[in-house]
């Protein structure tokens, strides 16, 4: 039996009226509908509605709760959303059935946006196969994401599932070793032994791997520091690692 993909594992949401403006001008994305709160009037509502008439857009019309629904966000959708297609985003399930995935982010509880957009720029520009964003305990790909990664999270290969813990044991029972980051591990990303498929868990600055994904974890590494520096921002951590990756593919 297949797996099903739901709309949130096609679609980026950004809402607001400026991020769903810049998504209908930008030739490059690919924008399947817009949702405007039936209560939206007056010169915005209409630059909304003339933009997307000009690229063929769908424009349905909702209230203004179902957009707040929809959206995620109550205080910050003014009234407006727009489903972007992502054509590189699917579910884990399918893309360890479908793909060839070989090197493989785990983001488990970061929940700064900043971070998660940073991640999803280094890692895609790093050749990344795949970068697992759980629905649940991390920063849902929204306006303030795709901001931090400067559009990048559009394109990025990103993976979805429930939960952290539920792509841990997906993973673990697909055959991949989960690395993952602890700035007290004794091995290195420099000096540890990585097989060709490989997963890598990056935890939250504050709380590090949570404890549901702990038993999957095959290694801990860490990267070395000096001066006294206790440990990295998890996105410049990302960065480290996954350009580590590609220097050792290129040896």
């Amino acid at each position: 039996m297949g797996v099903e993909i739901s709309p949130k594992d096609r679609f980026v949401t950004v809402y607001g009226r400026k991020p769903v403006l810049e998504a209908l001008d930008d030739p490059a994305l690919s924008v399947d509908k817009v949702v405007l709160a039936d209560t939206a009037r007056g010169p915005a509502a209409r630059e909304i509605l003339d933009a997307a008439r000009s690229r063929g857009v769908q424009v349905q019309r909702a209230t203004a709760q179902r957009v707040k629904v929809l959206a995620g966000n109550g205080k910050q959708d003014q009234g407006v959303l727009a489903d972007v297609v992502a054509p590189r985003m699917k579910p884990l399930a399918l893309a360890l059935e479908q793909d060839d995935l070989r090197s493989v982010l785990l983001l488990d509880g970061i929940t700064t946006p900043a971070n998660v957009g940073m991640i999803l720029r280094t890692a895609t520009a790093a050749g990344i196969d795949g970068i697992v964003v759980p629905r649940r305990g991390v920063a849902s790909i929204d306006p303030l994401v795709v901001k931090a990664s400067a559009g990048v999270a559009f394109r990025a290969p990103v993976l979805r599932c429930g939960t952290a813990a539920e792509a841990s044991a997906l993973l673990h029972a697909h055959g991949f070793p989960l690395h993952a980051l602890d700035s007290h591990a004794s091995d290195t990303i420099y000096s540890a032994e990585f097989s060709e498929r490989a997963a890598f868990v990056l935890g939250s600055e504050t709380f590090g791997i949570t404890d549901d994904v702990r038993p999957h974890i095959t290694s801990w590494i860490s990267i070395p520091m000096a001066a006294g520096v206790e440990s990295l921002n998890v996105a410049s951590a990302a960065a480290v690692l996954c350009f580590e990756l590609v220097r050792r593919a290129q040896v």
